[in-house]
């Protein structure tokens, strides 16, 4: 097969989960890619040889990311051949979200400034280093997008996602009570409509 679907996982998730997606492109190779980067400096000296590595001789390939995956994504194969990109609950204003974070667990931006790490009640570790670095390389993002949105996403704002897709020119689908995880039987299969609508 000349054409990739390269499936880039959440946070928390794998790249098996790639499989669920081979009977939606029965004529595409869908390949899991199987990362470790935890950050975006990370994400961009890992991701482009990983991508020359998995997709370098296919003609076509086409993206399809979860959440922080299209952050990573974007932050860091902005520059390859992709020719088409499907984002699910994507995280696309990293430092709004990392500004939230902060005021959920009540850290000043100074707080942060004089502990550079600050570990919160709800399982992440603020960075003063990532707020930073999210600061200095805002993302940019040509490629052709289809997003997914759930609209009980507790992570992005819909104005926050309406922004993003009108700024790069993607289309934007919510579903009416979905969550930034889609995993429930009928959210995948709205997932899977989703795509056969967007194909």
């Amino acid at each position: 097969m000349d054409k990739a679907i390269l499936y880039i996982h959440g946070k928390g998730g794998n790249p098996k989960e790639a499989e669920y997606y081979k009977a939606l492109f029965e004529e595409y190779d869908v390949i899991g890619f199987d990362y470790s980067s935890q950050s975006p400096w990370e994400a961009k000296k890992e991701f482009p040889g990983l991508f020359d590595n998995l997709c370098g001789t296919y003609e076509t390939v086409t993206v399809i990311a979860n959440s922080i995956g299209a952050f990573f994504a974007m932050s860091a194969l902005a520059d390859s051949k992709i020719e088409k990109a499907y984002f699910i609950s994507p995280v696309v204003d990293m430092e709004r979200l990392i500004r939230n974070m902060m005021q959920w667990a009540n850290v000043t931006e100074d707080d942060l400034q004089k502990q550079k790490e600050i570990p919160t009640s709800f399982g992440e570790t603020l960075s003063w280093a990532y707020l930073c670095y999210v600061r200095e390389h805002p993302v940019t993002w040509t490629v052709p997008t289809h997003i997914l949105y759930g609209e009980k996403d507790n992570l992005t704002s819909y104005e926050t996602i309406a922004e993003f897709a009108d700024r790069i020119g993607a289309t934007l689908t919510v579903m009416e009570n979905g969550e930034h995880w889609f995993h429930t039987k009928e959210q995948m299969d709205f997932l899977s409509d989703w795509i056969k609508q967007c194909t």
